[in-house]
């Protein structure tokens, strides 16, 4: 008997979009929901990093990434995968406006603490576990125009990047990421005049974005864990690994972390031993991406995207073999009853 605790009315939580890379949607085939995402979802034609005037540093070219390994990367409104979720659960499994404050006090088997950043399920597997700031801002928006562009990818500036999304729906997916310090961290219009300079179409998408779909947040980050379960209880997602969103890869990690959990439970020793190692690393080279990508000065910034521009694309898609390459196992034998 299984029951989901959601904090949100309606088990929504934040909007926009999210990318699914090619380990994610291996993880959701797990759950016997791969197709249906991409059935809904659309696949980026290519994407990369580019710098402020619109030159490629690294380009990513979709088709190459699924001949490589099997999808390449799709963007989905995340409201609609939460939906694609929900829908296969039996009528009652969610309750949502129903936030846990005092997990010790379940009565449960099994504990799973998929409740964020700010987890209070992590107190009782880690609770000497400090989330760190990463001392920068980031704005999650969305725009609607007329002509959307076919590619996504970002963009690095000097102490600031953006990063654009399309989705299905014709809505465009944005992302903006300042110091804490900028007033472009607080002000919409402040951000605009920050991010005026760069190439099209990031200036004119920040002109059309909706402000009612802006979330601002401070990017923090959880550094690696001893373990993630202590007796009945598990850690999953960002309450297990939170990490800033330089590699893409916080929503696919999560979803990997269910498809292993669904086939190691109960072993939840085998689950750590199967999900610390890679989540600890990806952490680790997901906050370098991002001090990468946030440097300041005319002297770094140039060598950072000079760089990028040497190395050829096969090499830049190996480099991904480690991230995008994973395999789920295989299921636990069963038990003699």
């Amino acid at each position: 008997d299984v029951e989901v605790r959601e904090r949100h009315e309606h088990g929504g939580g934040l909007g926009g979009g999210i990318s699914l890379w090619p380990n994610a949607l291996r993880a959701l085939d797990v759950l016997g929901l791969g197709d249906a995402v991409r059935d809904e979802g659309l696949v980026q034609a290519a994407g990369g990093i580019r710098d402020r005037r619109g030159r490629w540093i690294v380009r990513t070219d979709n088709a190459r990434m699924a001949a490589r390994h099997g999808d390449g990367v799709t963007v989905l409104p995340r409201a609609r995968l939460l939906a694609i979720l929900r829908e296969r659960l039996p009528a009652g499994v969610v309750r949502p406006s129903t936030p846990v404050e005092r997990p010790a006090e379940i009565d449960a088997d099994l504990v799973v603490g998929a409740d964020g950043i700010g987890s209070v399920v992590r107190g009782l597997v880690a609770p000497a576990a400090r989330v760190r700031s990463t001392g920068t801002v980031a704005w999650r928006l969305a725009a609607h125009v007329d002509h959307a562009p076919d590619e996504g990818g970002e963009t690095w500036g000097d102490g600031c990047y953006a990063g654009v999304a399309p989705l299905r729906d014709g809505r465009v997916n944005l992302w903006a990421v300042v110091r804490a310090d900028d007033p472009a961290a607080r002000h919409l219009d402040a951000l605009r005049r920050r991010f005026a300079g760069f190439h099209a179409p990031v200036p004119e998408l920040l002109d059309a974005v909706d402000p009612a779909s802006a979330h601002v947040a401070e990017l923090s980050w959880l550094p690696p864990l001893r373990s993630l379960h202590r007796g009945r209880y598990v850690l999953l997602g960002d309450a297990a690994h939170a990490m800033p969103p330089n590699l893409g890869q916080g929503g696919c990690l999560a979803l990997e972390d269910a498809a292993v959990l669904a086939r190691c439970s109960p072993d939840l020793a085998r689950y750590d031993r199967l999900r610390r190692p890679r989540t600890a690393a990806l952490t680790r080279r997901s906050r370098l991406a991002g001090r990468v990508a946030g440097l300041s000065g005319t002297f770094l910034t140039a060598g950072r995207d000079g760089l990028g521009r040497v190395l050829p694309a096969a090499l830049t898609l190996r480099a991904l073999d480690g991230v995008l390459g994973w395999r789920p196992p295989a299921p636990a034998p069963l038990t003699p009853q």
